[in-house]
């Protein structure tokens, strides 16, 4: 309800402003703003905000919401309080992207040796980068079919040390993403891999390439998401960030669009609140440092 009527009816009537303002709960200072046409100090700062809160919102390929928009105008110098953002997004009809639930691609092999669990789900970043890695795999929809995606993540910083695509789900696949991230980061022997129990991370011919860089396989319990949620979780980020609510118009252009996205956004400058709102990128530059 537009209260300006009836405080200026008040005040033409000889009563008092300011009573009128109390019984109405309108603060005085924003019915003067109001009544001369000029933005009251805070309301001043409102607009100075939602400037750098939109600039910031359109940097994040309108992925952020409050919170990690909060931090990066935190990190930029910008003194605000988090509710206060919540609320200037709401009031430009912002929003972040939430990701979306997706199906599992690896099949167990009932077969496949035992292995243990050296992880036991402890995904918290660490002091130490290419320590820990683990992996997984997803797809996405073109107009050629599905490309599948298996990818290498650092536990320590959350950064996607290899990947590989393919149109098939060939134990290759993984095998082309572990020897990625391997050739990139020459990890020290007796690094840990950790994975779900799919067939792909079951199989020798997976095995062969990580006795071949030293590397200590890990697995899951059947059946438990948890048991690889960090892979998991940047498969939901990966799917809710990148345009996938329709086919892709041919593997060559989602691959060039997973590329970009992880090489060139989620790498080096997307945040993660469990980082401390740094980029992976970030993470490690404060490690070496």
């Amino acid at each position: 309800m537009n209260v300006h009527p009836f405080i200026e009816a008040e005040k033409q009537a000889g009563h008092s402003v300011k009573r009128a303002c109390e019984l109405l709960k309108v603060a005085r200072a924003a019915y003067c703003a109001r009544r001369t046409g000029t933005l009251g100090p805070r309301a001043a700062r409102d607009a100075e905000l939602a400037e750098k809160i939109s600039e910031v919102h359109q940097m994040s390929r309108g992925t952020y919401g409050a919170p990690r928009v909060h931090a990066a105008l935190r990190h930029e110098g910008t003194v605000c309080g988090r509710r206060r953002v919540a609320r200037l997004i709401r009031a430009a009809g912002l929003q972040g992207r939430c990701p979306r639930r997706y199906h599992r691609t690896t099949i167990p092999d009932p077969q496949a040796a035992a292995r243990p669990d050296l992880v036991a789900r402890d995904f918290q970043p660490g002091p130490a980068s290419d320590t820990r890695w683990c992996g997984d795999i997803t797809y996405i929809a073109t107009e050629e079919g599905w490309l599948y995606l298996a990818t290498v993540i650092d536990i320590a910083s959350r950064r996607v040390v290899g990947w590989a695509t393919a149109g098939h789900l060939r134990t290759e696949l993984v095998t082309d993403a572990l020897r990625a991230a391997c050739t990139q980061r020459r990890p020290a022997s007796r690094m840990i891999f950790h994975s779900d129990r799919g067939c792909q991370y079951t199989s020798r011919e997976f095995a062969s390439p990580a006795r071949e860089f030293g590397i200590r396989l890990s697995v899951g319990r059947t059946g438990q998401c948890w048991d690889n949620a960090l892979a998991e979780s940047f498969f939901a980020t990966l799917k809710s960030e990148l345009p996938c609510d329709r086919p892709w118009p041919s593997r060559a252009a989602a691959r060039a669009a997973i590329f970009e996205w992880i090489e060139s956004w989620y790498n080096l400058r997307r945040m993660h609140s469990s980082l401390g709102h740094r980029s992976p990128a970030g993470y490690e530059a404060a490690l070496a440092a």
